[in-house]
């Protein structure tokens, strides 16, 4: 049994709680505004309280509390326990934080999918000293916990990539498809976008690579025309295509040598 603390008990700290009390853990919890406290989970009157003798500490707070919270927490932890924080501060940020930690082994985490559908078991990546730790404690949940090479930072850089992938896809997504609902063309532009995410998304790369910087100039105007029309015609946001034909100007106006897409 490890004596575990959350300090945030808001949707995903909540999740990460009560899974771990399930697992027979002892959990104590923190967290100033959220109304609730699971079932279980023994609320400290502070953060300092919460993990004066926690074995393992896990931050599920917004990133603008991370350095506050790792201020108050980190001096009273016991040497060799594990500050893992999962807020998505940024990897200087975990830098940071990881030279405050003091003889606790601090961990960066990146939560990489969505906790209040997956729960416990939502994919983590970790970096810096406390790693094993965090992966002892939640692999048994069913959670694939992947450690990162490097120190802490590494976890978050890797997620921040991602997330130009993830969230940048998403907003196209959402904004192509409330353009074809307000042209009367949902269903044909859901198909549009099904078949694009299918199939060798190796050769998908590639051909984005190579075809964006080579055609840049002629997509531009296209992309330019395109938002015109979702702006004039079907009054719905264009901030993506917008977005876009700027981007592909600017690669139209680069040597295709030493355009970003083709490094």
């Amino acid at each position: 049994m490890t004596a575990c603390t959350v300090i945030g008990l808001g949707e995903a700290g909540a999740t990460y709680a009560a899974a771990l009390v399930a697992a027979g853990h002892t959990v104590t919890g923190f967290d100033p505004v959220a109304p609730g406290t699971p079932s279980g989970v023994i609320r400290a009157a502070t953060a300092a309280a919460a993990c004066a003798n926690a074995d393992i500490v896990l931050v599920l707070t917004g990133a603008a509390a991370a350095r506050a919270v790792a201020q108050e927490c980190l001096p009273v932890l016991p040497t060799g326990s594990c500050y893992a924080d999962f807020t998505s501060s940024s990897p200087h940020v975990m830098r940071e934080l990881g030279q405050l930690a003091g003889g606790a082994l601090f961990a960066d985490v990146a939560i990489l999918g969505p906790v209040p559908t997956q729960g416990a078991k939502t994919p983590l990546m970790v970096s810096g000293p406390g790693s094993s730790g965090v992966a002892g404690l939640l692999a048994p949940l069913g959670a694939d916990v992947e450690i990162a090479d490097g120190g802490p930072g590494a976890a978050m850089a890797h997620k921040l990539l991602r997330s130009v992938l993830m969230k940048g896809l998403a907003s196209v997504v959402v904004e192509a498809v409330t353009a074809g609902k307000a042209a009367g063309l949902e269903d044909w532009i859901r198909g549009q976008i099904a078949r694009q995410l299918a199939g060798d998304g190796q050769a998908v790369i590639d051909r984005f690579l190579t075809g964006t910087a080579k055609h840049a100039q002629r997509r531009s105007k296209e992309m330019q025309d395109t938002a015109d029309y979702l702006s004039s015609d079907l009054h719905v946001p264009a901030e993506m295509t917008t977005a876009s034909a700027a981007a592909l100007r600017r690669m139209a106006s680069e040597p295709v040598e030493t355009a970003p897409a083709l490094r």
